[in-house]
């Protein structure tokens, strides 16, 4: 199968630095529903045999949902194909797994997210949005006005709600950034430095065993202080599951970093942007005239912190009348359902009081994001706290994105908190 004429290149990671490519998803949604995509080399990463790029609404709810036909386990649910090596391993992982056994271990850490729990944490995630955003304009007072927003208070925000959730000490609590910025910021050199070398000279994978074994012994070491010292956390409750494998735990311990601390990390300071870049919108936020919720919810859909994610075809099947065949990469992108005129009115006009809004930026179907009311308080405390304390938000500087075909990540967000903005 060969690239079609006119159709866009939505696989390199540098095509997504100038925010969500609209212009290309339109011309697929419209023209390349289902699109063979090459997987040519990119930033020293080898090249793949390709895959299906599925950019409309109805197709990426249909890929999501139907777990028996588009398959999390066959593949894993990354772009690139894993070490065939390394596939036991990933599979491991509840978010590479196909129901039933996909069940039995997202059971296991749903008994974590209770709503107690989550409802517990509002006071503390509120309290650090506040003191978050009241340094940052300390630090823009004291300085020429501007705040960096993505290191003085999303990327603290997200990391330290996290490491409360889980129960991680306070001074291994930075960990957790290192982690995420190795696995989630590889394709970036910004966010993960020159790649580690494989043993076939090649770029080592950071999702494989070998990259990963310094995250395992601290996940085992953790679970041994929570046996001893149970507190109100996650990991207390995965580490008392007699029914959890050490590596499921390990695994657990994984997803949760990696995907709780980047989907709030990612959100966060996208939905910011947005207010920013709209004016009006904000101001009806700021003065009632739209409710959290739905501000929450339109927000997710603007700039959805997820990118992409993989299936793979496990029988012969058809897809908006392309045959794809038994082992073909079906690849979904959140971003173009987001903005898919057929699911959604006027797509490009942000509306905060949307609903129904059917975005897809935490998955559906068996996957959906289990931490997806987690990050939703975590927003909506987040939104609140700014528009009680800054009257207007005003970009100063471009802002900088994450080198990515997978996280919608932005690495700096220089915002106007304190003065007029220059003329």
């Amino acid at each position: 199968m060969l690239n079609e004429p006119q159709v866009p290149d939505v696989f390199d990671p540098r095509n997504h630095t100038n925010g969500l490519p609209h212009a290309a998803y339109r011309l697929l949604r419209d023209r390349h529903p289902v699109a063979w995509q090459q997987e040519h080399e990119v930033l020293g990463w080898p090249a793949g045999p390709g895959f299906w790029a599925v950019t409309r609404h109805d197709d990426v709810v249909r890929v999501l949902k139907d777990a028996r036909t588009f398959s999390s386990h066959l593949g894993a649910t990354q772009i690139r194909d894993p070490d065939p090596a390394d596939l036991p391993f990933i599979r491991r992982m509840m978010l590479n797994q196909d129901p039933p056994d996909h069940g039995r271990l997202r059971r296991a850490v749903s008994r974590a997210f209770t709503r107690h729990r989550v409802d517990r944490f509002e006071s503390v995630v509120r309290g650090r949005a506040r003191g978050l955003l009241a340094a940052a304009v300390d630090a823009a007072r004291s300085g020429n006005g501007v705040c960096d927003i993505v290191t003085a208070v999303t990327d603290d925000f997200a990391l330290l709600n996290l490491a409360d959730l889980l129960g991680v000490p306070a001074g291994e609590r930075g960990l957790l950034l290192d982690w995420t910025r190795r696995v989630i910021g590889y394709q970036d050199p910004d966010e993960s430095g020159p790649p580690e070398a494989g043993p076939d000279g090649r770029p080592a994978n950071p999702r494989s065993p070998s990259m990963l074994q310094d995250m395992f012994a601290f996940a085992r070491e953790l679970a041994a202080h929570k046996r001893r010292h149970p507190g109100d956390d996650i990991m207390t409750v995965l580490a008392s599951d007699s029914e959890l494998a050490t590596s499921e735990l390990e695994m657990f311990f994984f997803l949760l970093t990696i995907a709780g601390n980047d989907t709030v990390r990612s959100a966060a300071p996208g939905g910011l942007l947005a207010l920013a870049q709209h004016p009006d919108a904000y101001h009806g936020l700021r003065t009632g005239a739209v409710e959290t919720a739905t501000c929450v919810e339109e927000l997710l859909r603007w700039h959805p912190p997820v990118l992409s994610f993989r299936r793979t075809a496990a029988c012969d099947t058809e897809l908006a009348g392309r045959p794809v065949r038994a082992g073909d990469k079906v690849v979904v992108f959140h971003g173009s359902a987001n903005y898919d005129e057929r699911a959604f009115a006027t797509p490009h006009r942000l509306d905060l009081t949307r609903t129904p809004n059917p975005h897809v930026s935490f998955g559906d179907g068996p996957h959906i994001c289990l931490g997806a009311n987690f990050a939703r308080l975590q927003l909506r405390a987040l939104y609140e706290e700014t528009r009680n304390l800054l009257p207007t938000l005003t970009v100063a500087e471009q802002p900088k994105r994450l080198v990515s075909n997978f996280i919608n990540g932005l690495k700096s967000l220089p915002l106007r908190l304190v003065g007029a903005p220059p003329e």
